[in-house]
């Protein structure tokens, strides 16, 4: 039996609605028991209380302060005490619990997560900004409280489930699996005239809007990469990517005799979610089987760093060190939102990426710092400004 009090900070998203259906899941299966002490959600109120009402948190956020009273009132009678704006999303984080899901998405998430890691609970990260933007630091603050972190990303849990961690020195190499988005064999030239729509529809996965763009341009695999050297100490010579369309390994550890284990499944991301959840344990929930037969094959090739620079360019963020990260994730999701704008075309998503990386200069993020996350906000801050600079520069000259 599982017994948990739990926060989910972004719970109208995909990943927050995942982890209350599991928990749902293992209720009614007699599997779980789990208390709720915060929700939070964006502007999705409806949902917001939907669950509220189900789960009775002492708290229900909205980040919208414009949207309090709507919230409020359509908890009236629940004894869910109602909050709204991006203080009261910070305070809900830093609640009591044992397990608390960070997925709010983009540098949006990282004041929350940046206060969940010092409450002492395990701290499931879905935010890949988090670790991007402060990873050192914030691996030293939930190591600091007590707390344990654990990854949400399919790569990372999948690592995450094969690692020796009492003895990472058995570990030569990590291998990260990509499925090579929908332009995988998608000639270069054609990648000029491509459209949001065509970028979001994602062949194996269901995932919001930018995060599809960043699969698109493979950017999110670049962003897994420098995840992965925070996460499991790893210099970045150290770690690999293969393209695996089929998206049923998730990722691979490869040991110092030779051997290399896999973890796989179908792709579904309540499977990470799962196994954060119920960590160390395992949790039963309806989930799809793995019918090797059936799928025949799985099938290999290395990444087109021509056809998709982004994912070199994060590799040269994560030599180079300091601030590089931070500036990477920063100008990526700048340029990628211009580009569901239609303010940006495509190829130069990267362009911008490149550019800022060229002009964003500062001085590094000291790990053992309290002020570590407002530091790595002022990074992301600046070179924002100078990626939508940049994009102002490609309009007026196109």
């Amino acid at each position: 039996m599982i017994r948990r009090r739990v926060t989910v900070l972004g719970s109208t998203g995909s990943v927050g609605c995942s982890t209350l259906d599991l928990m749902d899941q293992a209720e009614r299966a007699g599997t779980g028991v789990f208390e709720v002490e915060a929700l939070t959600g964006g502007g999705n109120i409806a949902r917001l209380a939907e669950q509220a009402r189900r789960w009775k948190p002492k708290v229900a956020v909205t980040a919208d302060p414009a949207k309090l009273d709507v919230l409020r009132e359509a908890l009236a009678g629940t004894g869910v005490e109602a909050a709204a704006g991006d203080q009261a999303v910070i305070e809900a984080a830093a609640r009591p619990a044992d397990w608390i899901m960070a997925a709010i998405v983009g540098a949006a998430g990282l004041r929350s997560a940046w206060a969940a890691a010092a409450t002492g609970a395990t701290l499931a990260l879905a935010n890949k900004e988090s670790l991007v933007c402060c990873g050192p630091a914030l691996i030293e603050r939930v190591r600091r409280s007590g707390g344990q972190l654990l990854p949400v990303d399919s790569e990372h849990s999948a690592i995450h489930q094969v690692f020796p961690h009492h003895a990472p020195e058995q570990v030569a190499r990590l291998v990260l699996t990509a499925s090579g988005g929908p332009f995988r064999t998608t000639p270069r030239e054609a990648l000029k005239s491509i459209t949001p729509e065509q970028a979001v529809a994602h062949p194996n996965w269901s995932m919001g809007a930018k995060i599809s763009v960043d699969s698109a341009t493979m950017a999110n695999k670049g962003l897994e990469a420098i995840e992965a050297a925070y996460l499991f100490d790893m210099p970045a010579e150290r770690i690999g990517v293969v393209v695996h369309p089929e998206s049923i390994i998730h990722s691979l550890v490869e040991y110092v005799d030779g051997s290399t284990l896999a973890q796989m499944g179908p792709p579904d991301m309540k499977t990470p979610i799962a196994y954060a959840l119920a960590w160390p344990d395992r949790i039963v929930w309806n989930a799809p089987r793995l019918d090797l037969a059936a799928l025949g094959r799985l099938t290999f090739e290395a990444p087109d760093d021509e056809r998709f620079p982004a994912l070199k360019l994060a590799r040269q963020a994560l030599e180079a060190g300091g601030v590089a990260p931070i500036v990477f994730n920063a100008a990526n999701e700048v340029a990628a939102l211009a580009f569901l704008d239609r303010r940006l075309g495509f190829l130069n998503i990267a362009a911008v990426v490149a550019d800022t990386l060229s002009r964003v200069t500062a001085s590094g993020v000291d790990s053992g710092s309290d002020d570590a996350c407002d530091a790595a906000l002022a990074v992301d801050a600046q070179a924002r400004r100078m990626a939508e600079s940049i994009i102002r520069g490609i309009a007026a000259a196109a």
